[in-house]
């Protein structure tokens, strides 16, 4: 299966954001993972608007990935700049808001689901990641 940029784009206001967000949600009901994959594209200046995903509403937990462009995200008062490449994890209940800094688009991928687990620990990637983290090399 093959889904190309724009493809399936819509214009979507988000948590009072300060403008719509270009989103695409990439293989809505196609896929079977239980996230949801999507890429935004805020313009400059726009924000998605300051929210929470609590245990009272819907958990949900929030993975951001800057693709394009940079950003301020806030995530329970703490500020992060980013720019390409880095990434942001919005843990279930935290307050988080993300803002477009730059003078382009901000292209983000955004992944999202309910928390759970899942065992990975047989993939070498996994090791090798693990490793990654505490500052050393796996074989795969």
């Amino acid at each position: 299966m093959l889904e190309q940029r724009g493809d399936f784009a819509f214009d979507y206001n988000l948590h009072g954001g300060t403008a719509p967000v270009k989103m695409q949600w990439l293989f809505q009901e196609q896929s079977r993972l239980p996230v949801a994959v999507q890429t935004w594209e805020l313009p400059p200046g726009g924000t998605e608007g300051m929210h929470s995903h609590t245990e009272s509403n819907r958990p949900l937990e929030e993975l951001y990935v800057v693709m394009e462009g940079t950003a301020r995200m806030t995530v329970d008062g703490q500020v992060n700049q980013l720019a390409a490449g880095d990434a942001v994890l919005a843990p279930v209940g935290s307050e988080h808001d993300v803002a477009n800094t730059g003078s382009g688009p901000l292209r983000l991928l955004v992944i999202w689901g309910e928390p759970g687990t899942a065992d990975y620990t047989a993939f070498g990637s996994h090791r090798a990641a693990k490793a990654a983290r505490a500052g050393g090399a796996a074989d795969a």
